[in-house]
């Protein structure tokens, strides 16, 4: 059964396929049956650059453990860059503290 999961998101970055490096237009995270990975359903990440044709994309399948300690991972790294930007920047940094879901 296909679950219809589906979100897109801008994204601004690079990604790299092989050898070449190419821009990213945006981010799509879906679940729904693996077609890669031995698994069941997974997460999906694909990374692509919808100008650039089939062959600019990135893409990923993770279990649902791992798709979460991705997200808590990019949590913390989030939290602690934005600490960082205050710092660089003078503001006086408010640390705030990230519970993974």
């Amino acid at each position: 059964m296909c679950t219809s999961i589906v979100e897109i998101a801008r994204a601004e970055g690079m990604a790299k396929r092989g050898e070449a490096w190419f821009p990213l237009s945006q981010a799509v995270v879906a679940y729904d049956h693996a077609r890669h990975a031995p698994l069941g359903d997974v997460i999906t990440l694909d990374f692509l650059n919808t100008g650039l044709g089939p062959s600019a994309r990135a893409g990923v399948e993770l279990t649902l453990d791992s798709a979460r300690e991705l997200r808590a991972a990019l949590d913390r790294a989030i939290a602690a860059a934005e600490f960082e930007e205050a710092e660089v920047r003078g503001k006086g940094a408010v640390l705030r503290l990230v519970q993974a879901g």
